[in-house]
């Protein structure tokens, strides 16, 4: 299949979507797929989401196709602590993302394909979906072992999960969207969605853990580029549509107003981090002084991603309880965010007396509450 990207066809395309409005709402009947020139997570979930505000799909579905760098990508109502390690993510670079449908928590890198599909919510059937997505693969390897689960999972030999599912209802539209797993580095996958964080009790909506394979494991033949050209002949064909896809430009304003505010939104820490469930924590950790070892109690209530109350219990008289209190009263109202603890104990430790061992014990306090998050 030919990938039509000449500038007629962005003309083109420019013309249906110029403004939500008398675009997309007033294009002609039929379907569209359409391909994301951006591997920038936050730049494709704005796309689903203007699609989502913007087009009328009362007579037309669309398929959406994008793929992204390293990123963790959580439900709308997910714990990112509770659901992964923001710690090697941080050193690693991989970006963490919200997305505004529920489900659970996925990896995403070059190796995995991911794909939305848009329709009424009249017309919303996921299984169809996945059942497209089944008999895409087997046109293009007959030998494969795939099923779709009542979890709406597709599993390879019956136990390893490539496709995972998750979806969001609108009043009028809806969309329903899956990875499929290629070539996906699964031991960064594995490690990242590990959480290392202790005493963690929340509401949140929890992952359930699977054992996942990439089709590539299966047959080293296979690219992502040949698996979203099966998929989108399997979906042009049903749907009975030009048989090509049109690559678009996520940033593009002139084809998609407004889309650069969707994709700062979702960057934002109020929305990654501030839309978390009511979480708290109750931990406990040792901090090693000299020759002693101490035994530090700490609980947290953590609401909007904001520390709510905070009491740490140390041994009598190791800090001065004043410092303390003046640490647990910075701490509350703060962002649940070593960047942010890293901060406020820094300015606090300008407060303290001139005392080499006070500035040991304080420093050592705070960087174990930092680790805490």
């Amino acid at each position: 299949m030919v990938l039509q990207s000449s500038f007629k066809n962005c003309l083109q395309l420019s013309c249906i979507l110029r403004t939500p409005k008398a675009g997309f709402r007033d294009a002609a009947n039929g379907g569209l797929i359409i391909q994301s020139l951006s591997n920038d997570v936050y730049h494709n979930l704005a796309v689903e989401d203007w699609i989502h505000d913007h087009m009328n799909l009362e007579n037309r579905q669309v398929l959406f196709l994008w793929r992204n760098s390293p990123a963790v990508v959580i439900g709308r109502h997910q714990n990112p602590w509770q659901e992964c390690n923001l710690k090697l993510m941080r050193q690693k670079n991989i970006k963490l993302a919200r997305r505004r449908s529920g489900g659970g928590t996925v990896y995403h890198d070059l190796g995995n394909i991911n794909l939305t599909f848009f329709t009424t919510r009249k017309k919303y059937e996921r299984m169809e979906n996945l059942k497209l997505v089944v008999k895409a693969l087997k046109a293009l390897r007959p030998q494969l072992n795939i099923h779709v689960t009542d979890r709406y999972d597709i599993l390879l030999d019956r136990q390893y999960k490539i496709s995972g599912t998750a979806a969001k209802l609108g009043r009028t539209t809806a969309y329903h969207h899956c990875t499929l797993l290629c070539n996906a580095d699964k031991f960064v996958l594995s490690d990242v969605l590990k959480s290392p964080y202790k005493g963690l009790k929340s509401n949140a909506t929890p992952s359930v853990p699977a054992s996942v394979k990439n089709l590539f494991e299966e047959d080293p033949s296979l690219t992502c580029e040949m698996l979203l050209d099966a998929i989108a002949e399997e979906y042009a064909m049903q749907h009975q549509i030009d048989h090509h896809i049109t690559l678009i430009n996520p940033t593009d304003e002139t084809v998609l107003p407004g889309i650069n505010n969707k994709s700062k939104e979702l960057q934002t820490w109020e929305w990654i981090y501030g839309k978390t469930p009511k979480f708290s924590v109750s931990t406990c950790f040792n901090m090693v002084y000299k020759d002693s070892v101490l035994d530090v109690k700490v609980d947290m209530d953590v609401k909007h991603g904001r520390i709510e109350t905070c009491n740490i219990d140390l041994p009598e008289q190791w800090l001065p309880p004043a410092l303390c209190s003046e640490l647990v009263k910075s701490l509350s109202g703060s962002k649940f965010c070593p960047t942010e603890t890293t901060a406020l104990s820094s300015t606090l430790l300008r407060m303290c007396p001139q005392d080499d061992e006070l500035h040991s014990k304080w420093n050592l306090l705070c960087e174990n509450m930092t680790m805490l998050m």
